[in-house]
């Protein structure tokens, strides 16, 4: 006897079986029961969610002798019939290979004759987003006014290909994405029938690698028990036979990234390579892991946003304490610009080494995240610097002796951070404003006062007709709003006139002369005999 595949054996056929779309069922049902069944069905969602299968419910509850709460009896010769696929009221027709105009007509001149047995003849139209044109047009009349012992069921993944004017006749039901708790849960049901034993580690790992499609995940599950037959399903196993990487890997290689070591990076990935992972599944899970990471660093509750267990979400909590959210939008940018590219490319290695290069190099890239990525970077070194050594000569006796100093003299005070974050998208703060204060604000230049260090953004408008502005409160309130707006921060601002303030101590704010002024070198300073 061939084997049947674990997501045939146990498909649904029932409304009760039917997992995580309890808002069409229950509509369904109460159709059924109250006699108000439609004529015109449209099942959209994504892959394996159960459109096909609620078709074939749908279709043995109308016909069935002895339904029972809504639900088909499944003991009836028509609910057995329909079951088996021999029954002459249920026609499934796959779009994708029959999409044309001739076969729209067959469908029309069958809909003419009733049916033998039973009380509806049913029309399962899958992936009809694929009809052709004409072939959606020869469909409309019959799709409006259909014999009443005809029922359609158009079911789609891409429900936006579809013409309105056939939106517009159908009922519609948006089969959701299965949540990862229902698919583990019916997963350990199915694995307690077949008499397999498996961790719920592994479970929880096929049921997330499902992505929300039960089919999907009975179809991975039936992998992994076939890979081990007989055996207990572990975790480790689980990611053996799918190529996945553990998230323990995924925590050291970013904490690798965030020190800037480029060697230990490669070497991890030369290490997954070797174990036979699949390097498109290892950057999503990468990238999903730096999300995570992103929803623990932002979020309030990120236990409730994030399926993790209790050992990882303390090492993510860990990890998100020595970042920060610009630094992981760029981390996660450049890995979603790369899952793009791998999928077709030859050389994929080369693509993800160039991209672990780019994360833990942020000098490679001229945007503003790289830039204040550097900026962190430059911090973490200043430091781990020791403090500077001044080296002194005593002219009498010739030797020379060491000496530390707590704090490295500084002639000017740098910029505050916040200011050199506005600076550096200073034209895209400018493009929110209007006419011709967006004019002076173009050629003005933005300073801070150098003497005191504080973080009041002077605006120095260099013609003298930017005094209109500068006398007018409303036209700070408006700047102060878009910076906010862009970046969150409420800074105070003074705008004033060149060669008309007395103000000698502001210094031009520019992104390079801000990291300079953080990088500290020790002096040697020697007294003349």
């Amino acid at each position: 006897m061939s084997y049947t595949a674990l997501y045939r054996k146990f498909r649904p056929d029932n409304f009760a079986d039917v997992k995580g779309q309890d808002h069409i069922v229950t509509t369904l049902t109460n159709q059924i029961k109250a006699g108000r069944i439609g004529h015109a069905y449209l099942f959209c969602g994504t892959r394996g969610t159960g459109k096909t299968t609620v078709a074939k419910i749908l279709a043995k509850a109308v016909n069935c002798e002895h339904p029972k709460d809504g639900n088909p009896c499944n003991q009836c010769e028509m609910c057995r019939s329909i079951q088996a696929g021999t029954s002459m009221n249920v026609i499934e027709i796959d779009a994708a290979s029959n999409n044309g105009v001739d076969n729209i007509r067959e469908i029309r001149e069958e809909v003419a004759y009733r049916p033998t047995q039973g009380n509806y003849k049913v029309y399962i139209i899958d992936e009809v987003h694929m009809l052709s044109t004409g072939a959606f047009n020869a469909l409309l009349k019959t799709l409006e006014e259909p014999p009443s012992y005809v029922i359609f069921i158009l079911a789609t993944t891409e429900a936006h290909k579809i013409p309105v004017t056939i939106l517009s006749r159908c009922q519609r039901y948006d089969f959701h994405r299965i949540s990862i708790d229902t698919i583990a849960d019916r997963l350990k049901e199915l694995l307690k029938t077949e008499g397999v034993e498996a961790e719920d580690k592994a479970i929880r790992y096929v049921a997330k690698a499902g992505d929300g499609s039960m089919r999907d995940a009975l179809s991975l599950l039936d992998q992994c028990i076939a890979f081990y037959l007989g055996q207990t399903l572990t975790y480790d196993k689980v990611l053996e036979v799918l190529g996945a990487v553990d998230t323990e890997v995924f925590s050291r290689l970013l904490r690798l990234v965030l020190a800037g070591d480029v060697a230990g990076s490669i070497q991890i990935l030369e290490q997954l390579i070797t174990g036979g992972r699949e390097l498109g599944q290892f950057v999503g899970d990468f990238t999903w892991y730096m999300r995570n990471l992103l929803l623990v660093k932002t979020s309030e509750n990120a236990e409730e946003a994030i399926d993790v267990s209790s050992e990882n979400m303390k090492l993510l909590q860990e990890e998100s304490e020595m970042t920060d959210v610009p630094t992981l939008m760029r981390y996660i940018r450049i890995f979603s610009e790369l899952s793009n590219q791998i999928r077709f490319a030859t050389q994929k290695r080369v693509l993800v080494e160039i991209a672990l290069i780019k994360l833990c190099r942020p000098a490679m890239e001229t945007d503003l995240s790289s830039v204040l990525d550097r900026i962190r970077v430059l911090e973490r070194q200043m430091e781990e610097r020791p403090a500077p050594q001044v080296i002194v000569r005593d002219a009498k006796q010739g030797d020379r002796r060491e000496q530390q100093e707590e704090e490295p003299v500084r002639a000017v005070m740098a910029a505050p951070e916040d200011l050199q974050k506005i600076v550096a998208g200073w034209k895209t703060i400018v493009s929110g404003t209007t006419g011709g204060f967006k004019q002076m604000l173009l050629k003005s230049v933005p300073k801070y006062n150098a003497e005191t260090g504080s973080p009041v953004l002077y605006v120095e408008f260099q013609e003298f007709l930017g005094q209109a502005y500068a006398d007018k409160p409303e036209y700070k309130e408006e700047l102060q709003n878009i910076i906010e707006q862009q970046t969150g921060k409420y800074v105070e601002i003074e705008m004033l006139v060149a060669k008309q303030h007395q103000n000698t101590n502001l210094v031009e704010i520019t992104v390079d002369q801000a990291i300079k002024e953080n990088i500290h070198m020790d002096v040697e300073i020697e007294e003349d005999e």
